[in-house]
């Protein structure tokens, strides 16, 4: 039996089909995009709150001095189940508390300073990490497309038998997309090993979540931190009956005693202020890849253990270390250069591959302007939805509906393009007003940084 249809309906149907392509690149290409601009994380959170105090240590009593000061904020409120100390690193020199209620500043003696406002920040890593998307199901599409990015990479190098051989050859003129070719497989030979790297990473750290579940659900009675125990290690447990404040500053010098090689970065108060409660402290340690040791407290500052994170089995120092590799937090702004520079490079390379199975179909004679249109709405739309979000975050603070102006933006720009001005194409107009925004966005941030 033959199906028949119209000429016409092939057509559409064939359209529809690209159109399905050019979505899952187009995720693709906003998912590293953003991961290459969150590279400087800590950094957009002092460009976002540039008078926050900062300094290069603080003292284990003035940490005390705030938790306590915190927690006093809090007496009206059902009890924190977590308190966290974000201690100053190289990167942040800023002490930040955060509890289930808020985060603040805190000054070098311990006083509170004021809220924490990098909610651009906090939005462009929840772009990345999950595309915005609450729960399981961001990280599991994030992690599915970590996937998808390795097996391109692969597919790529066995696709193009010459590719390496060809690593240095350029042709700069794009005859029939010959030239953009080049770039896309120089590109591609040039940061595989950053490709794969950051492709294994992700899928790792997306993926893995599912598969916690997976194992709670099957081993663990559905009991999602029982499943991550043997790696992260496990929480006490829980006493609600009250009991007074743990003392923090007794196990930060009992660490600055006993390890004085290595730099605690995050301490976390679990159940404060119950009899329950017990602190842990993260540590970086010097020439590792593992984004620290986790040291384990009661409540009274008796040292009950690590984790085993820094030498325990490989599997444990392989998850640790997975963070650090996939967004660059080691080496200092040297490593985060380069994670800029190939981050760049493999955006480019998704960009270009797009356009080059579009400059494909067109001399096939599937000639597609609005798809055109929608891949350049796209590559530019992005950009300057991520560049207008960040003015408004800079114009009606750190409560401005950033996710909703950033996918709002980047959902219509591509429509607007494929409806309105398909031919010619928008390209140079959506770059316009990229470098205007870009440049709106650096005036009003350097004032607003003088001030």
């Amino acid at each position: 039996m033959t199906l028949a249809f119209s000429k016409d309906a092939v057509q559409r149907a064939l359209s529809g089909h690209a159109a399905i392509g050019l979505l899952a690149s187009a995720l693709l290409y906003l998912i590293c995009l953003t991961g290459t601009v969150v590279v400087f994380y800590q950094e957009w959170q002092r460009i976002e709150q540039p008078n926050a105090p900062e300094m290069a240590a603080i003292a284990p009593d003035a940490v005390q001095r705030g938790v306590a000061a915190v927690l006093a904020t809090e007496k009206d409120k059902p009890g924190t189940t977590h308190l966290y100390v974000h201690m100053p690193v190289d990167g942040l020199p800023r002490t930040t508390i955060t509890t289930d209620y808020q985060g603040v500043h805190v000054t070098a003696d311990g006083r509170i300073a004021g809220p924490e406002e990098n909610a651009w920040s906090e939005f462009l890593l929840a772009a990345h990490y999950a595309l915005n998307i609450p729960g399981l199901v961001g990280m599991t599409i994030v992690g599915i497309f970590g996937v998808m990015i390795l097996a391109l990479a692969l597919s790529g190098i066995v696709a193009h038998p010459r590719i390496f051989r060809d690593a240095f050859r350029l042709r700069a003129r794009d005859n029939h997309g010959v030239g953009l070719a080049d770039w896309h497989n120089r590109l591609s030979v040039w940061t595989l090993p950053f490709s794969l790297a950051m492709a294994l990473t992700g899928a790792m750290i997306g993926l893995g979540v599912v598969g916690a579940y997976g194992l709670a659900a099957a081993f663990y009675k559905n009991d999602v931190e029982a499943a991550y125990a043997p790696i992260f290690g496990e929480e006490a447990k829980p006493d609600a009956a009250p009991a007074p404040l743990a003392d923090v500053a007794v196990p930060l010098a009992w660490l600055a005693r006993n390890h004085p090689g290595v730099r605690p970065t995050y301490i976390i108060l679990h159940d404060p202020q119950t009899r329950g409660q017990h602190i842990q402290l993260i540590a970086e340690h010097p020439r590792r890849l593992i984004y620290g040791e986790t040291y384990q407290f009661g409540a009274d500052g008796r040292y009950h253990g690590k984790v085993g994170l820094s030498d325990g089995h490989l599997g444990q120092q392989l998850a640790a270390s997975t963070y650090n590799l996939h967004f660059g937090n080691y080496g200092g702004l040297p490593v985060k250069l380069a994670y800029i520079v190939f981050g760049l490079a493999l955006t480019i390379v998704v960009a270009t591959g797009t356009s080059i199975w579009l400059g494909k179909r067109q001399r096939r004679g599937l000639h597609e302007p609005r798809l055109r249109a929608g891949w350049d709405g796209v590559i530019w739309g992005v950009p300057i939805a991520l560049t207008l979000t960040f003015l408004a975050r800079l114009l009606l603070g750190n409560d401005a509906p950033l996710v909703a102006i950033f996918w709002t933006l980047t959902i219509a720009i591509p429509l607007v393009a494929i409806a309105i001005r398909p031919e010619p194409r928008p390209k140079q107009l959506l770059q316009r007003l990229l470098a205007a925004s870009s440049i709106v966005c650096i005036a009003i941030g350097v004032s607003g940084m003088a001030q």
